[in-house]
């Protein structure tokens, strides 16, 4: 186990990578940092609105630099966006600068809780259920190889969850 003070989570849309990380943040005391909301923040545009003016390359060029710079910090917790692990510089700055936590979770999951989400610009259409199991057919594998722990959720609020994480945490985390 990476034995970082910095705790970095991986997964799937909707698997809770904001809303667990901000429990385990205040859990620990540490600052909690979205990967996507300080992208939208400091280019003043949507993850959805760069998508549409760049591409995703464009996008995943401006994320790659993102976790490039916030991983270096000492002491966060920081809550990826889904497509981080496709870029494998990605992967290893991960690896390597801090705890890898992946939130896994079961597509009837993600579909109950993004049921009313327009935003993302990666399950946009008409077959969301296609688009989710396409997804996790190509990034399972990534969050599983670099993961130092694997939550696995299930159809639960956040303040039965976030316990749950914290447990396995403390069981297995190795903070400096």
């Amino acid at each position: 186990m990476n034995p970082s003070p910095n705790l970095f989570l991986i997964g799937p849309t909707g698997a809770g990578k904001t809303t667990i990380g901000q429990r385990l943040a205040a859990h620990y005391g540490l600052p909690f940092v979205d990967l996507d909301v300080e992208i939208e923040s400091r280019y003043g545009a949507t993850v959805a609105t760069i998508f549409e003016r760049e591409g995703e390359a464009g996008f995943r060029s401006r994320e790659s630099a993102h976790l490039d710079e916030f991983s270096r910090r000492d002491g966060i917790v920081l809550a990826t966006g889904a497509g981080a692990v496709l870029d494998p510089g990605n992967r290893e700055h991960l690896m390597a600068r801090g705890t890898v936590l992946m939130l896994g979770v079961e597509v009837d999951e993600q579909l109950d809780r993004l049921q009313h989400d327009t935003a993302r610009p990666m399950i946009a259409g008409a077959d969301r259920r296609g688009r989710l199991e396409a997804l996790a057919d190509a990034r399972n594998h990534l969050y599983e190889e670099i993961a130092d722990l694997i939550f696995h959720g299930r159809h639960e609020s956040v303040e039965d969850a976030a316990p749950r994480a914290v447990a396995l945490l403390e069981r297995h985390w190795k903070r400096r």
